[in-house]
């Protein structure tokens, strides 16, 4: 993980630019998702596009070193595919199925923002209002606002860096909000309001100041504006004692350790129970893939929406200079084309999830090794996008005018390139 989580950006930028140049289980449950703005076929996705995604998730696996993985499309046009695949740990012969729980990584910032938002709309805190209201022993963020928390708009570096290395040697510890965020707040400071810089301890103040001006836990609040309005029932915010992600059944987490500078793909270490504290409010929520597939519709709708103003993904910025003009981001997440969604790691586990608001066309996939970092399942992601994106409509229903500005082979290649264990030949 590490450097490769560190280099999110780039990876994916590369990807796009090269896709600019070139443009210059259990299938068919559509059951949970219900936020899609066009009804959902039932029924499988055409059994060629099965197979394509399938065996770009499995080319994935091999190269990130994970022994599983589970998959939710919907394309609401042509059908559905949830599927898990492999088994739950290397050397084990426990399949994955789809009910599994895993830890969604930085898909927990959006939850974040929406209830950022939602005491926004209820007028119990202010957008504008500065971090230092609410956090202490911070005064020279006193600029910076919890919208630009939100948005990665405040200047603040990122602790992953400093903390990884200790995440993954004790993963039992439990850590308090700013003293993690401590690590991205020594680094040297970006002009706020001025651009986008990727910051994890953004997310970890935005949390403590959110529980600071409600005098409720960042799990009860996520529980009692996002889960609880939207019937997330697997979905959650844990304690911070160390635990596997829950309700069980658990897909366990690995990361591969270094020997002479190799990764040990065939003997990755098992890091299922860790501390949520680990991301708290960056990326410490655990999920389901069915749960996260509802989620995604209702996020890229805003359904959890009171007012419609101010708009969360009405300005966004770009994710990093050179960056494609259809790859931006704002509001705790990135907007890809039409697509909104967000992708990244915690220890453990890799997931992208990204859906389109017009369309309630929704791509969610997990991996369980979070070696290969949050560039490489953005990758994925896109590719499997563009390939369900291409689905043939089902019988009686028209396509709609849906398409993304990236092909399917750009991103696979994308996904090859940031291998970190052999491919196989072929």
């Amino acid at each position: 993980m590490g450097g490769k989580m560190r280099r999110r950006a780039g990876a994916l930028i590369a990807g796009a630019i090269a896709a600019v140049l070139v443009l210059s289980g259990c299938a068919g449950d559509a059951a949970v998702p219900t936020f899609s703005p066009k009804p959902q076929v039932e029924g499988a996705l055409p059994s060629e596009v099965q197979d394509q995604l399938k065996s770009a998730v499995e080319r994935a696996m091999a190269a990130s070193g994970s022994s599983g993985a589970i998959l939710g499309v919907w394309v609401p046009w042509s059908g559905s595919y949830v599927t898990g695949l492999g088994t739950v740990a290397t050397g084990d012969k426990t399949p994955v199925s789809t009910d599994m729980s895993f830890r969604i990584g930085d898909v927990t910032r959006l939850m974040t923002c929406d209830v950022l938002y939602a005491l926004a709309d209820r007028g119990t805190v202010k957008l504008d209002a500065s971090i230092t209201e609410y956090v202490s022993g911070v005064p020279d963020l006193q600029d910076v606002t919890l919208l630009d928390l939100c948005n990665g708009t405040g200047g603040i570096g990122s602790s992953e860096a400093t903390a990884l290395p200790m995440w993954l040697n004790n993963p039992d510890r439990r850590w308090e909000p700013k003293e993690l965020a401590s690590y991205g707040l020594a680094q040297n400071r970006t002009p706020a309001h001025t651009g986008y810089r990727d910051s994890d301890a953004g997310y970890l103040l935005l949390g403590q100041a959110l529980e600071r001006a409600t005098g409720q836990t960042a799990a009860q609040l996520i529980r009692q504006y996002v889960t609880a309005p939207l019937g997330l029932n697997a979905t959650s915010l844990p304690a911070p004692k160390a635990a596997a992600p829950s309700p069980a059944p658990a897909l366990q987490g690995s990361y591969l350790a270094q020997v002479d500078g190799a990764y040990q793909c065939a003997k990755p270490t098992d890091i299922t129970v860790s501390s949520s504290s680990n991301g708290y409010t960056d990326s410490g929520v655990v999920s389901t893939i069915k749960d996260l597939g509802r989620y995604m519709q209702a996020e890229a709708v805003q359904a959890l929406r009171l007012k419609k103003t101010p708009k969360r993904f009405g300005s966004p910025l770009p994710v990093a200079d050179g960056a494609p003009s259809w790859y931006q981001t704002t509001g705790g997440g990135y907007l890809v084309g039409s697509m909104i969604g967000q992708h990244g790691g915690t220890p453990g586990y890799l997931t992208a999830a990204y859906a389109d608001p017009a369309t309630g066309f929704t791509v969610v996939v997990v991996l369980n090794d979070s070696t290969a970092g949050s560039g490489f399942i953005g990758n994925l992601g896109f590719e499997l996008a563009a390939i369900a994106s291409k689905a043939a409509p089902g019988k009686g229903r028209t396509a709609p005018e849906f398409a993304l500005p990236f092909t399917a082979e750009d991103y696979a290649k994308a996904v090859d390139g940031a291998a970190v264990c052999p491919l196989p030949q072929g």
